[in-house]
């Protein structure tokens, strides 16, 4: 559409100019920032997954965990009443403790100390046996290292090998592992037997026998009657040998055992093997409060393992990707068109350019004329057929006005 300028020329409209919305000029560094935090959501996963698991997925140095076994209708021979007693109720308190200090500034291996007392439920000051032992191992597999004073029963000379109280770490098979005995001081096979559910965990029972072992050379000489054999024998000299068959639950996400059996058989034998006596036998079983316990600290342990190698490093590699794929499409897609600005009127405000009415002549002033006389460059008015009402003429510029109008007029 023309615009009429102030000296009646006509004259095309202003161009429009198009502005960009502010959000437009926004995209691009939104996108950019979000495509670098997903490139560091991405380098991190691995990251966690790979390197920082293996610092996390560790054996703790400074352990402490306190569990309790039960064994009914037991038997043991009682040596302040030289009595052997049977029927009776044996308990065995199992202490672990870390001893941070122990691994001489190497803090890939963790030092544990181990006491067990075992006694009677109607005397608990009076232990039937205590054992006490310090295991050394690489707190990431578990395997046993021989040294910071390892020891059981106070004898350093032991070469202990194998697994001790725990199993590979987060990394538990359905396989055999050499585990260390400490009362027969000899590595045996722990056996995998079955899959069973302990308070619901589901857990790999191993299997674990230990053969009949002499475990000590005693100096004492007991009577031949308490040994089975004729009074004329006189008193015997005799050893201790120690036979047991050891079962352990444990949870294959950790390898923490979380249940404990222990069919345990102790005798005084003479040299030769004719004469024997039981010093104590018993079926030492987990108490089902510190079963619990344990499946409670599998779950936890299982879950801070699971955040490092899966749900953390998952969790990055989404939102990497999710960070990526928004950034790309709003630094880099296509933009869409600008909105455009309103026409601007001649009046210098904005809005609708079409005018209400016909233009008015603003030519230069000049002697007025009867309204009577017709004029050349007046249009006659032609009536519509079938009597409807006339239109207006189109108006015309003034230079067209001027045109038609001729000689007589510019005179």
């Amino acid at each position: 559409m023309l615009e009429v300028g102030p000296d009646g020329s006509a004259r095309p409209p202003p161009a429009v100019r198009a502005t960009a919305a502010p959000e437009v000029f926004m995209r691009r560094p939104v996108g950019l920032v979000l495509i670098g935090l997903g490139a560091f959501f991405l380098t991190l996963a691995p990251l966690v997954r790979f390197y920082v698991a293996d610092q996390v997925v560790v054996a703790p140095l400074n352990r402490y965990q306190v569990t309790s076994l039960e064994s009914k209708g037991s038997t043991y021979f009682d040596e302040a009443d030289l009595k052997l007693k049977t029927g009776v109720t044996l308990l065995a308190k199992n202490t672990v403790r870390g001893d941070v200090r122990a691994n001489e500034g190497n803090d890939d291996i963790a030092v544990w100390d181990s006491t067990t007392n075992i006694y009677n439920q109607e005397k608990p000051d009076k232990p039937v046996q205590i054992q006490g032992y310090r295991i050394a191992f690489d707190r990431r597999t578990g395997v046993l290292t021989n040294c910071c004073g390892a020891n059981v029963d106070g004898d350093n000379g032991v070469r202990m090998s194998g697994y001790g109280l725990l199993f590979p770490l987060a990394n538990v098979q359905k396989k055999d592992y050499p585990f260390y005995d400490m009362t027969t001081r000899q590595t045996a096979p722990m056996q995998f037997n079955a899959v069973e559910k302990v308070h619901g965990l589901t857990t790999y029972r191993f299997t674990q026998t230990i053969p009949l072992t002499k475990t000590a050379a005693l100096d004492a000489k007991l009577p031949a009657k308490m040994l089975g054999l004729p009074e004329d024998a006189g008193a015997q000299k005799v050893d201790r040998y120690t036979e047991a068959y050891n079962t352990v639950w444990v949870d294959p996400r950790t390898g923490i055992p979380v249940k404990h059996r222990e069919n345990i058989r102790s005798t005084v034998r003479t040299s030769d093997g004719r004469g024997s006596m039981i010093v104590a036998q018993a079926d030492l079983i987990t108490v089902d409060k510190d079963q619990r316990g344990l499946v409670d600290m599998a779950n936890s342990t299982a879950l801070q393992i699971d955040m490092v190698r899966s749900y953390i490093p998952a969790t990055g590699v989404l939102l990497g990707l999710i960070m990526l794929f928004v950034g790309g499409y709003l630094g880099m897609g296509r933009r869409e068109a600008p909105p455009l600005e309103a026409p601007r009127r001649p009046d210098g405000k904005f809005g609708d350019m079409t005018p209400p009415g016909p233009p008015r002549p603003s030519g230069p002033p000049g002697p007025s004329k009867p309204s009577g006389a017709p004029t050349e460059s007046a249009a006659p008015v032609v009536p519509s057929a079938g009597g409807q009402e006339s239109r207006r003429p189109a108006p015309r510029s003034q230079r067209q006005q001027r045109k038609a109008a001729g000689p007589a007029k510019r005179r």
